[in-house]
């Protein structure tokens, strides 16, 4: 531990968007980087989104013109930074006048439209909805505008995979549990959740990515202050069939002031959502609550011929956002913009702690929290995350890969092949090696997950456990029934784990 060369340059303490984003920004400018993750990655936050890459329409109403433009000039570039994850999507908006007028509406869009340069995507429009609406037949008049769909949690493991590709160490499953300056390095005391070992690791840096637990860091693990606060908003979903064949999502108005988004989900189900609450608790046991479901139907009833009940629920799900506490009087109406607090004493290794944030923002957020980092590391390159892809993103369109891919495998389904595309982009040709024909992909687990693929994400995706596979690698857990998940998890406990014990992940 004497040596300089056993000294990182930067450690990034959580495995969400930021800090995965930051991690590759880092590693990218050269800078010897430590990313760990008490968990899985993407298991907070970051995996419990509305999965929008937006502007955030709504946040016009509270005056943050700098965050829209910031996210909406951040949805072109991540449209072309992983087209396999990002899509386009339109958006219809059923025009309720007793709740907002419609000139209210139109510059609302007017501004949508003009804040930032389009490129990729369409101008908002009005629209009639006509006897064969999905609608109630009392809406018959809207509007349309365009944001984008992500898989979020794909986006955060690529970031990490990127990061990896970079140079940078990705440790999953391990906590950090303690954390003190020695000699103006840092010391962090590093524990695999699984096996009880430790490790130690100096760096020169260290940021706080902590998401819900950037604040409780401070506290739990270096006994001090945090010098800002988050406030807790819990956002909560709900899966259910298919309630419309039409491709636009739909942004539902409610009295109350907030907005649900209805998004067409892994072709067969509608994703509804998001509540915002107050929440105290544990960000770990976060989970839904009836009275959310019944709200979530309720709007979705109050717009749609297709009347939803509780027993029509698939999946639900619930996660916190860490918003930094502007002292709102709502919870809607806490600012989705993030900020840096540096901590820096003259002669001290500094730390850099992010409050805050989307994850429309989080390219832009990371390279600018490496931005106020690279003062402390001449060695440092330029900015470089804006034109580069993530792994799997070097192609045209998603129709012309699915083409290639067609030819080069033609006895792979047609529907796991467009699955893959959507998921891997081009890195399905690294999954897929030398298989020459179905039987090669080995065990058939259901819902057309083979060991491959199993073996793929365990060797290169960080993926652990039955969760990390079927809710965060995919959303496959829509389909398995108990025994598939039970075949599933007997395989991965059998799996060779040993390179993986090494590097601090699962044992």
């Amino acid at each position: 531990m004497d040596s300089t060369s056993n000294i990182s340059d930067l450690i990034v303490i959580g495995g969400g968007i930021n800090g995965t984003g930051i991690a590759l920004d880092a590693a990218g400018r050269g800078l010897n980087v430590v990313l760990c993750e008490q968990g899985d990655l993407a298991s907070a936050t970051s995996s419990n989104s509305s999965k929008l890459i937006h502007g955030g329409l709504r946040y016009l109403e509270h005056y943050d013109f700098r965050l829209v433009r910031e996210s909406l000039a951040e949805r072109e570039v991540l449209l072309h930074k992983a087209p396999h994850l990002i899509k386009p999507m339109r958006f219809r908006i059923p025009h309720r006048p007793h709740l907002r007028p419609a000139w209210m509406i139109r510059i609302g869009l007017f501004l949508y439209d003009n804040l930032s340069k389009r490129v990729t995507l369409k101008s908002s429009s009005g629209i009639r909805f006509g006897t064969n609406s999905a609608l109630l037949p009392h809406i018959k008049r809207g509007f349309e505008y365009s944001d984008g769909w992500v898989d979020d949690s794909r986006l955060v493991v690529l970031n990490a995979v990127a990061a990896k590709q970079k140079g940078a160490d990705i440790r999953t499953q391990t906590r950090c549990i303690d954390i003190k300056r020695v000699n103006s390095l840092w010391l962090i005391t590093l524990e695999n959740v699984h096996t009880g070992e430790t490790d130690q690791v100096r760096a020169r840096a260290l940021v706080n990515a902590a998401g819900p637990w950037v604040s409780s860091l401070y506290k739990d693990t270096m006994q001090k202050k945090a010098t800002k606060q988050v406030r807790l908003i819990k956002g909560s979903h709900i899966v259910v069939p298919r309630i419309h064949t039409e491709e636009e999502a739909y942004l539902l108005q409610n009295k109350d002031g907030r907005v649900v988004f209805l998004i067409p989900f892994e072709d067969k189900f509608t994703l509804i959502g998001t509540t915002d609450i107050e929440y105290k608790g544990d960000p770990s046991n976060v989970v839904i609550s009836q009275s959310e479901i019944d709200y979530i139907i309720g709007i979705s009833n109050e717009h749609f011929k297709h009347q939803l009940t509780a027993a029509d629920v698939c999946w639900a799900f619930s996660g916190v956002r860490p918003l930094l506490d502007d002292e709102s009087d709502s919870p809607q109406a806490v600012t989705r913009d993030y900020t840096f607090e540096i901590e820096a004493p003259a002669g001290m290794a500094p730390m850099l702690s992010v409050f805050g944030g989307k994850l429309t923002t989080y390219r832009k957020l990371s390279e600018l929290a490496v931005n106020d980092l690279v003062e402390y590391f001449a060695h440092a390159g330029p900015t470089w995350t804006m034109h580069a892809t993530l792994p799997g993103g070097d192609f045209k369109d998603q129709v012309t890969l699915q083409a290639q891919l067609n030819s080069n495998y033609p006895w792979l389904p047609i529907e796991l092949c467009s699955r893959y595309v959507r998921s891997y982009g081009t890195l399905t040709y690294q999954i897929l090696s030398d298989a020459k024909v179905l039987a090669d992909l080995g065990q058939h687990f259901g819902a057309g997950l083979y060991a491959l693929e199993v073996d793929y994400l365990v060797a290169h995706e960080w993926a652990c456990g039955v969760e990390d596979i079927l809710w965060r690698r995919s959303k496959l857990g829509l389909w398995f029934n108990a025994t598939q998940q039970a075949d599933l998890a007997k395989y991965l406990q059998t799996f060779n784990t040993q390179a993986r014990t090494k590097a601090f992940q699962c044992a």
